[in-house]
């Protein structure tokens, strides 16, 4: 199984895209409960639950594919692959 680091390549690079995916969820008034890389993507979760609407906004904005995974303890759980 690959992991971030493999597909990125560099622990510097991951924490550069853990920066920017932080940045973008801010920059959409949202707050990063969680955000860590399991497996081969990194897993965020929000400080709330969003709506589809902001959901589908957040992922638009995410400078990687992200998709919908769920649904946490705190918030939403959005899964961004490299």
């Amino acid at each position: 199984m690959s992991t971030v680091i493999d597909t990125i390549g560099d622990l510097t690079d991951a924490w550069q895209m853990q920066d920017a995916i932080a940045t973008v969820v801010n920059a959409c008034g949202h707050e990063v409960w969680d955000l860590h890389s399991s497996g081969g993507a990194f897993v965020l979760e929000t400080g709330t639950h969003l709506t589809d609407e902001a959901i589908s906004s957040l992922c638009a904005q995410l400078p990687l594919s992200a998709d919908y995974g769920g649904e946490g303890t705190r918030g939403t759980i959005i899964i961004v692959t490299p």
